[in-house]
Order: C-alpha cells, then sequence, then structure tokens
C-alpha cells in the first residue's frame, strides 16, 4: 500500500472523518473522503488542518502527530486503535503507554478521541506508513520536470514557426535585392552607351 502524505490528510471542522486532498479550487480545496470516497470542494473559509501540523503537549515540549501514530503502531501492530466510544479510562490508560509524558492539563480526552479516530480510519483507509521529507521533495521535483515537459514542445513549435517565418523574410527580401540590382543594371546600361557615342562623336 502507498505511504500516506499527512500534508494531503485534512480534518475539516464540523465534518465526520478524514479527508484527502485532491487539488486546488478556484475558491477553496476539492477534497475526497477516505472512508465514503465521496468527493467535495470546501471554501476558502472552512476551518481545514492538514494533519502533518498536529502535535500533542508533552511535560517536556510537543511531539509531533506522526510519531503519535508511530508509537501507537509499534504497541497495537496491525489491530485497530481503542474505540473514540471507549470508558475514558481505558483511553487515558493506552495514551499514558504511548505517550507517558502527554500533558494532562493540555491533551484532554475530547483529543484522545481524535486521533484514535484519524489512526483508525488511516490504518483501514490508508497506511500508517508515512511519506518522509526527502520523499515529498522528490515528488515536488517529479511534478515540476513533469510540467516543464509539458511546456517543452510549446516553446519548440513557436520557435520552428519563428525560424520558418526568418527564413520566409530573408527570401523575400534576397528577392527584393536581387530585382533592385537587376534594375539598377539595365537603367546604367544606357548612360555608358550615350558617353560612349558622345566620345566617338568629339
Amino acid at each position: 500500500m502507498e505511504k500516506t502524505d499527512l500534508k494531503k490528510v485534512l480534518s475539516v471542522s464540523g465534518q465526520p472523518g478524514l479527508w484527502q486532498y485532491l487539488a486546488q479550487a478556484k475558491n477553496g480545496v476539492i477534497v475526497e473522503s477516505y472512508v465514503t470516497k465521496h468527493r467535495t470542494q470546501f471554501g476558502s473559509n472552512a476551518r481545514i488542518t492538514t494533519l502533518e501540523d498536529v502535535s500533542i503537549y508533552t511535560n517536556s515540549g510537543e511531539v509531533t502527530l506522526k510519531q503519535v501514530f508511530l508509537d501507537m503502531k509499534a504497541k497495537l501492530g496491525d489491530k485497530e486503535a481503542p474505540s473514540s466510544k471507549s470508558d475514558e479510562k481505558a483511553i487515558k490508560a493506552f495514551f499514558a503507554e504511548v505517550i507517558p509524558e502527554y500533558d494532562q492539563d493540555k491533551f484532554y480526552v475530547s483529543h484522545m478521541k481524535k486521533v484514535l479516530d484519524w489512526y483508525n480510519v488511516l490504518n483501514a483507509y490508508a497506511s500508517i506508513d508515512f511519506v518522509e521529507e526527502e520523499e515529498q521533495v522528490e515528488d515536488k521535483s517529479k511534478e515540476n520536470a513533469e510540467e516543464t515537459s509539458k511546456e517543452a514542445p510549446k516553446k519548440t513549435a513557436v520557435k520552428k514557426e519563428t525560424t520558418k517565418a526568418k527564413a520566409a523574410a530573408g527570401t523575400k527580401a534576397a528577392s527584393k535585392a536581387t530585382s533592385a540590382k537587376s534594375t539598377t543594371t539595365k537603367s546604367a546600361a544606357p548612360k555608358k552607351t550615350t558617353r560612349s557615342a558622345h566620345i566617338k562623336a568629339s
């Protein structure tokens, strides 16, 4: 299964589940539900968060959601995470094992439930194996290369047309120059003839 790029995994306020970013729209983004595969567009006023930007508070600072997911996978293997509908004590006990130093004053049970739901969606419909930063850079480079290769033929065609136009212009100019030279030669000949006759006459 493909690796998951958390930069393209979106949580939308007021909408259940997770959404995969597909493309930029004129006034928002086009997305697809991981669960239902339903595609829709969210406007620029929608409150959208990429999971790449989510962190969990700990007593010593913060830990990224990506790392939390990886620690959960290390504990769970291929199994699902506990349901968000589980008993609160059970949920807290689970996270106490995964993130022993989580900040109890800032990491609420409501947050824990979201993390559990998100993990189970990705585990079932995507992958807990994530794209690393180096791979994201490579993918971006490939996209840029593809765009450049698409534009290249257009530039070549224009260049060819320009070359043809220059060649045509050069041919016309040469034709005019030849014609002018021919006319000059013809008009000059009678003068020489007239001058010669005059010399002989004198």
